[in-house]
């Protein structure tokens, strides 16, 4: 698999201060450097909330931070002109540019429609719990600040499945419009999980799909980004982005790199999505980031043979997208799972330094997270990415052979004359693990590279040394040379 490493160059958090393009403009040499091969950047288009929306809550795919709309012209990050220079900085540097997608849901729009509607269940969509009835819904988006230009469609309910409010009655509830029923093919989390938030897409209305598609058209053209990470995808129309994607492609004359996040910890349910989406979008592990909460908060009784078990890493491994945290998973969030610290160093250990997956690093595991006092990694995760950059050579052989104690290596290969690693960790205890480098690698001496152990280990005739790992911490040997040269 190609060594992509890619950043999620944003947290929830960040400042609402319009200065983030500018931000990631200048940092784009830094991120060369740092090893990064791609960027994933956060929505671009004005959001309900206007300058405070982290970008989730869409109001227009056509505002890229250009209109004065919801009571701002630029977005949380910047300007539409921002926002393209930094794509251009970026690629530039070589790194390829990766736009957040979010076709579930539009929030704030601009008038009310008198609508006929069938109430559901809150934990059962399966079970409407009214006739139909009459509501006010907030669902049609005018656009007053853009007055058409781009697009002049008029987004009404016919547009959309489902709302979860009545204005006439200020009513919160899960709303079907038109009863025209949900979408089947969807996740089946509360029976049917089409419905997620404010103004749902209704991917069976023909007038919807086009739309999205015209947008689509003129986003690639106008951006010239390198792929897409595809928001909520458990809640769309499992092949909805088919033929999307193959438009994309068509126009690009080659495949985007495309990422979803269909946040389930069931392995089977992500390989159902990778096997009903015509196998062009690649998944977030998310059943790996609970191994890894799991690992982090059990005082060392987690069976650390088991941190792949049941994870799509383990089953599908050229569609998995590895990460350890992220905007949805830190403190405070609606999906709040934080990777407990000491624990941060073995779980980036595990994306980055193995052959399975696309490795995602987190911009507040980075940079840190100053609202919530959390601290960047540090040095350890610089030194992770330099030896993905430039020590990631030869074969994986590993020693999953204790529940507490797991260790593989890293060939090298005849090319890269300073590869070959010895990885080593625990989540318990001190120990030492058996393992074979190579044997071009005979006679010379590893240290870790992490400075946790300060022992020397010289390997045999065949390259097999014994290597140590202190209590709760990793231990990545690299020869002496490197190391010091380095």
């Amino acid at each position: 698999m190609e060594n992509k490493m890619i950043l999620q160059a944003f947290e929830w958090e960040l400042s609402a201060d319009a200065t983030h393009w500018q931000n990631l403009t200048e940092k784009a040499q830094e991120f060369k450097e740092m090893g990064f091969s791609a960027i994933w950047l956060p929505p671009a288009y004005k959001g309900s909330k206007g300058i405070q929306d982290t970008g989730y809550g869409v109001y227009d795919y056509y505002d890229l931070g250009e209109f004065d709309q919801k009571e701002t012209i630029p977005t949380k990050y910047g300007t539409k002109e921002e926002y393209l220079q930094a794509i251009k900085a970026l690629q530039e540097k070589g790194l390829e540019v990766y736009a957040d997608i979010v076709f579930n849901h539009l929030l704030g729009a601009d008038e009310t429609e008198t609508v006929s509607a069938v109430q559901y269940k809150e934990n059962d969509r399966t079970n409407a719990v009214s006739e139909e009835e009459t509501i006010e819904a907030w669902t049609k988006f005018t656009f007053p600040g853009r007055k058409g230009k781009y697009n002049d469609y008029i987004w009404t309910w016919k547009n959309f499945s489902g709302v979860d409010y009545d204005e006439r009655t200020k009513s919160h509830a899960i709303y079907n419009l038109g009863d025209k029923g949900w979408e089947n093919d969807v996740d089946k989390e509360e029976g049917n999980f089409d419905y997620l938030m404010g103004c749902d897409l209704d991917m069976e209305n023909t007038e919807t799909v086009e739309q999205l598609d015209k947008w689509g058209k003129w986003y690639q053209e106008l951006t010239n980004v390198d792929g897409y990470r595809l928001d909520a995808v458990k809640h769309i129309q499992f092949d909805y982005y088919v033929d999307w994607l193959l438009h994309r492609t068509k126009e690009r004359g080659n495949a985007p790199f495309v990422v979803g996040e269909y946040w389930s910890n069931d392995q089977k349910a992500l390989e159902n999505y990778l096997d009903s989406s015509g196998n062009l979008i690649s998944l977030f592990d998310v059943p790996l980031h609970y191994n890894f909460y799991e690992a982090s908060h059990s005082d060392g009784t987690f069976d650390m043979r088991k941190i792949f078990s049941n994870t799509l890493v383990d089953s599908r491994e050229d569609y998995a997208v590895t990460f350890v945290d992220n905007h949805d998973t830190q403190k405070g969030q609606s999906l709040e799972s934080w990777i407990d610290g000491w624990f941060k160093v073995h779980a980036y250990t595990l994306i980055l330094l193995r052959k399975q997956g696309i490795p995602v690093i987190f911009w507040g595991d980075v940079y840190g997270i100053p609202t919530e006092e959390v601290s960047p990694v540090g040095k350890d995760l610089e030194l992770l990415m330099k030896l993905r950059k430039s020590m990631y050579f030869g074969n994986q052989v590993d020693y999953f052979t204790d529940s507490n104690c797991i260790g593989w290596v890293l060939t090298g290969d005849g090319k890269h004359l300073d590869s070959g690693m010895a990885i080593i960790m625990t989540n318990g205890a001190s120990q030492e693990k058996e393992m074979t480098v190579s044997a071009f690698h005979k006679g010379k001496t590893f240290v870790d590279i992490l400075g946790n152990n300060d022992q020397k280990v010289v390997l045999d005739e065949n390259g097999k040394g014994t290597f140590p790992v202190n209590d709760g911490q990793v231990s990545i040997y690299v020869q002496e040379e490197w190391a010091r040269r380095d």
